[in-house]
This record gives structure tokens, C-alpha cells and sequence, in this order.
């Protein structure tokens, strides 16, 4: 059985679309998924299954919008293996999302296009954004101090918005630890190493 990292776009934002993790987490246990927690609520998942990603994808979309009052053209699910999503973060830039303190950094992970196709959406503003295209990902960091001139949030308008879905790098590492963590014990864990608990 493998372990999956599941990203679910288009539930909680602005009030809309809202699901209960405790309410997903049961869904996705119905639908046959085994040790399957959630981080923060904004469509975040690790499980395990014996099923193959564009599988596991479908059969999520496929309930989402049966199991939840959803607006279905919102939503996708993007599935990742342990180590897909590994190398989203090693292959990152140089550099990117060490610096919280200066940048603010995303990955904003793709959903049937590819990264030529993601990219040419952006219009960076120099000396505040910076875009880097990967494997499946658009890397995509803006200087914290001067995010009101960003151009970033201007994607928000384009087709290919409805394409992607976004993770600050900080929550994209947290999710990277809980899927390890997954991986390497027979339960799930409930809670994370300082206790609290996994919503």
C-alpha cells in the first residue's frame, strides 16, 4: 500500500465551499482510503491506498461535490506519491523558501497543464516577484515588504487559474513531514509531534 499526499482545490476559500475535516476525512474513509489525516483545512491530505493517483483523483472528484453542497467546477484534486512530492521540495530553486522572514514563498502545484503552459500567466514585477517553472510546479516567491505591488494575484483572472492550486512553502513542508510520518508507521497519527492535533 502506498502513501499519497492529496491536494484538494477550491474547499474553504473565502467562505465558500466549506467541508469539515472531521466530515472529509470520513468521506475519503468511505470511499476505501486507509490512514487518512488532513492539515489545517484547506484541502490538504495524506492517506494510503492501493489505487494509482489519476485513480485516487477521480474517485475523490468523482464523491466531493455527492458528499459535500459544493459548486463542482471549483474543484480538483491533485494526488501526489511520497516521492513526487520529495521532489518538489529538492528540486526547488536555490535558496527559495529559506528566507520567510524576507520572501514570501508558494508552490502552486499544477493540474493538467504543464509548467510552459503555467507560467506564461505570470507577468512578475521586477525586484518584488520571481517565478520558476518545475516538474508539475510553479515555484513562485514575491518580496514580503512590497507585496501590495505584486503582480502575482493577477493569475487569479486567467483560465489556467482554475488549473492550479496554491501552498505556502511552509505548509507545503508540513505536509512533507506528515507524509513521512504516515509512511513510516503502521496508524496515522492524529496529532503532530507537539501535540497538536491534526484537523
Amino acid at each position: 500500500m502506498n502513501t499519497y499526499a492529496v491536494l484538494l482545490r477550491g474547499i474553504n476559500v473565502g467562505g465558500k465551499n466549506k467541508v469539515l475535516m472531521a466530515d472529509l476525512i470520513r468521506c475519503l474513509e468511505g470511499l476505501g482510503f486507509t490512514d487518512v489525516s488532513t492539515l489545517i483545512a484547506s484541502g490538504n491530505v495524506v492517506l494510503r491506498s492501493d489505487l494509482n493517483p489519476d485513480d485516487i483523483a477521480g474517485r475523490i472528484e468523482a464523491a466531493l461535490p455527492e458528499s459535500f453542497d459544493l459548486h463542482d467546477a471549483l474543484i480538483k484534486v491533485r494526488v501526489l506519491s511520497r516521492n513526487q512530492f520529495h521532489s518538489v521540495v529538492d528540486n526547488k530553486p536555490t535558496g527559495f523558501g529559506e528566507h520567510p522572514e524576507t520572501y514570501h514563498s508558494d508552490a502552486i502545484f499544477l493540474m493538467g497543464i504543464d509548467s510552459v503552459q503555467a507560467t506564461s500567466v505570470f507577468s512578475p514585477r521586477d525586484g518584488v516577484d520571481r517565478v520558476w517553472p518545475g516538474d508539475g510546479v510553479i515555484y513562485a516567491q514575491r518580496l514580503s515588504s512590497q507585496r501590495t505591488k505584486s503582480r502575482l494575484g493577477q493569475i487569479a483572472g486567467t483560465p489556467e487559474y482554475r488549473s492550479m492550486t496554491i501552498r505556502s512553502w511552509n505548509t507545503t513542508m508540513k505536509l512533507r513531514a506528515l507524509l513521512d510520518r504516515v509512511h513510516g508507521s503502521r496508524t496515522a497519527p492524529s496529532t503532530t509531534p507537539d501535540g497538536t492535533a491534526l484537523t
